[in-house]
């Protein structure tokens, strides 16, 4: 039997934990963001005052003053992406699901007042859901399980947006450093094109030469204005995802990628480090492990839906209080919880499918993101050990013959062409190491999107295929 003096204590027990979920909040916030911190060096920051969004705002002033490099740019989305701020959201209110498992149900109250002739029988009565206060610590289990889920996913959140920011800063870099070749090399077509009509006028050109040129000119201005439209929708991909506007979006990047290493990463037991290390790995788990709680919590409250437990105390004139309990129980007439517990069961067999398959996607992406880094690193090395060097040493051979008066100048013209394919590869190749490197990086962590964002000088220099003709 409860008391009335017993009830009071569970009402104030639960006013006393009803001001606790912004404190499982902030705390939360905390190991989410030391779980990024962990992995790949930078903090988020949850703007939620004035205070905070003056601090935000001066780190990215201090940033911004700067040419941007890519951990910048990371740091900058981290702080001031705004879907990601309202991703954090979503901490409050596992916060506050949370928080609610730890009370019991509402008591019940009843007062009710009836005559007969000049007696007055007066019943009160308080009831709470016994059954709710036994289930209690199972319940709490059970969400404190979905809320560390809501932690790992708002974690993976802040992975995949700092991912998806370096592979689209690599990518804004590669754009605008393509736009400037492409400038470069549409000035010297206008020159070769200039030189070509001179010639010709002088009868040093055939009419086939001449028209090559002005060709290669027309041609390397429509690329200009491609790789220009490009550059400036990599560059606003990268500022959407930084959460840039107005003023700061005239933000500097450095004029050239970096260089690769000159040693790949080795990189070993990168399936296991996958399955230890994957965000939506130990999400999965972790639902799994929520799932198969709530599934014997079920199976062990099938046939009971409703138990209370009620104190009662009646009063009617000339006649002493009576008082006593009463205990109301749900009768499984019609529903014998055999729907709830195939449910249960079914959701316990779709969590156990969930976690093997996101195993298996994890294994295959950690495969697939070093082999393709391996490859890309071995192409944009060969380019820059092999094939650059030789076409440089074929471009002074060229010049050296036709200073020797042993070709013409529009095979010269023609060489030069072929060593802009070769650049242009190279310059290709460069950015998608970076972008391979990006997604090994993160494969082992998180689940990342392995495709470029865009190719920022696919079909926009000219291929050797059409450029050796002269």
């Amino acid at each position: 039997m409860i008391s009335l003096k017993q009830s009071a204590a569970l009402l104030a027990l639960a006013a006393v934990t009803a001001a606790c979920a912004g404190p499982v909040a902030e705390r939360a916030f905390n190991d989410v963001a030391t779980t990024a911190e962990q992995r790949i060096g930078q903090r988020p920051a949850w703007i939620k005052s004035e205070e905070d969004e003056r601090a935000v705002r001066d780190t990215l002033d201090r940033l911004l003053a700067r040419p941007l490099g890519a951990d910048d740019a990371v740091q900058v989305a981290l702080l001031n992406n705004r879907r990601l701020q309202g991703s954090f959201a979503a901490l409050g209110i596992g916060a506050a699901d949370l928080t609610s498992s730890w009370r019991p149900g509402n008591p019940g109250l009843s007062y009710a007042r009836l005559r007969r002739g000049d007696e007055t029988e007066i019943e009160r009565g308080i009831s709470i859901d016994a059954f709710s206060l036994l289930l209690l610590p199972f319940a709490t289990g059970i969400e404190e399980r979905r809320f560390e889920a809501t932690k790992l996913r708002i974690a993976t959140d802040i992975l995949q947006l700092a991912a998806q920011t370096r592979k689209a800063w690599y990518e804004a870099v590669a754009a605008e450093q393509t736009a400037v070749y492409v400038g470069q090399i549409r000035d010297a077509a206008d020159s070769q094109a200039e030189l070509a009509r001179r010639m010709k006028q002088v009868g040093n050109a055939s009419t086939l030469s001449y028209l090559r040129e002005q060709i290669f000119y027309a041609d390397a201005t429509a690329r200009l204005a491609k790789s220009r439209v490009m550059a400036v929708a990599a560059r606003e991909r990268l500022t959407r995802l930084m959460g840039l506007w107005g003023k700061d979006t005239a933000f500097r990047l450095p004029d050239r990628l970096p260089e690769i290493p000159p040693a790949p990463r080795s990189v070993e037991n990168i399936e296991a480090q996958a399955i230890a290390g994957r965000l939506d790995v130990q999400m999965a788990q972790a639902d799994l492990a929520a799932t198969r709680r709530a599934y014997g919590l079920t199976n062990a409250t099938r046939f009971i839906n409703v138990l209370e437990v009620g104190y009662r105390r009646n009063s009617e004139t000339g006649k002493p209080d009576q008082r006593g309990y009463e205990i109301s129980l749900e009768v499984p007439l019609f529903d014998f919880g055999d729907a709830k517990a195939t449910r249960a069961e079914h959701s316990y067999l779709q969590a156990v499918n969930a976690l093997a398959d996101t195993a298996v996607q994890a294994r295959s992406a950690a495969r697939e993101s070093y082999l393709v880094y391996r490859a890309a690193y071995d192409l944009s090395r060969h380019y820059q050990v092999e094939i650059i060097p030789l076409r440089q040493k074929a471009s002074e051979e060229m010049v050296l013959r036709y200073n020797g008066m042993l070709i013409s100048t529009f095979e010269l013209l023609a060489d030069a062409r072929e060593q802009i394919a070769d650049v242009s590869a190279a310059l290709e190749a460069q950015r998608d190491f970076w972008l391979a490197d990006t997604d090994l990086s993160f494969v082992t962590i998180a689940p990342v999107d392995s495709g470029g964002t865009s190719g920022s000088s696919n079909g926009l220099l000219p291929r050797r295929s059409s450029s050796a003709a002269h």
